[in-house]
């Protein structure tokens, strides 16, 4: 199995992470972006929605496995490049051409959070499942990049508790401070997902033009700020 496939579904294309945790190193994020470039140049899909294949797990972030080693052994032009290619993900998703709805089926921690914040719309299973962001407590600041995206998607004093506090938001509680639209139980979430995002049919010139506008600052944040983090090699992870 493919670690990230699609279907498509009428005018809207589902894309599964089939990746474990759906943790995020070179394999994956390559498999990721190939993916979007097929449903982009091959479909004629107006809506994309992203799920997790996990019975709990939407997406755990960044493979720690994977980066504190490369950390560890300084080699700084692997790390720097994965920055990069995350970087890159971020900034695809929120100038992608068609509008995007995150099924969030499970946890959502560190990464696998932000990724969702990128998405244009974001439904959240309500039976199980924590949205988090545990960086305060591994000692990883945020790049301005991210930060952007998290403010696009939820209010600024949610942000700031989060980050502080490394607190566990369930779906209740996301949908109270507008992070996610809608909650479900695990045997409706995609139904309503899915409803949502067919009544959702947007030409892709004009949705990728909105975006263009709409998140010039994260675009900026990823292109300019957040280089000058990377490039100092200063990765506080581990």
């Amino acid at each position: 199995m493919a670690s990230v496939a699609y279907e498509l579904d009428e005018h809207v294309a589902v894309l599964t992470m089939n990746s474990g945790e759906n943790r995020f190193n070179p394999d994956f994020l390559k498999a990721f972006q190939e993916t979007l470039d097929a449903i982009e140049e091959k479909t004629d899909a107006t809506t994309l929605v992203v799920t997790s294949a996990h019975e709990k797990i939407f997406s755990n972030g960044i493979d720690l496995e994977w980066i504190i080693p490369v950390i560890h052994k300084k080699e700084l032009d692997r790390a720097k490049d994965f920055f990069y290619d995350l970087n890159r993900l971020f900034k695809r998703m929120v100038t992608y051409p068609l509008i995007t709805v995150a099924a969030i089926n499970g946890h959502a921690f560190a990464g696998g959070a932000i990724l969702s914040c990128a998405f244009d719309f974001r439904f959240m299973r309500s039976d199980r499942g924590y949205f988090c962001f545990p960086e305060v407590d591994l000692g990883i600041p945020f790049l301005p990049g991210m930060n952007a995206l998290l403010k696009k998607a939820m209010p600024l004093y949610q942000v700031e508790a989060m980050q502080y506090t490394g607190c566990r938001l369930t779906a209740e509680e996301c949908q109270a401070h507008h992070i996610v639209r809608e909650t479900a139980p695990m045997d409706e979430l995609m139904a309503r997902t899915m409803a949502f995002a067919k009544g959702l049919n947007k030409k892709r010139a004009v949705v990728g033009e909105l975006k263009k506008r709409l998140n010039a600052d994260i675009v900026h944040a990823i292109d300019v700020e957040d280089v000058n983090y990377i490039e100092s090699g200063q990765f506080n992870i581990g």
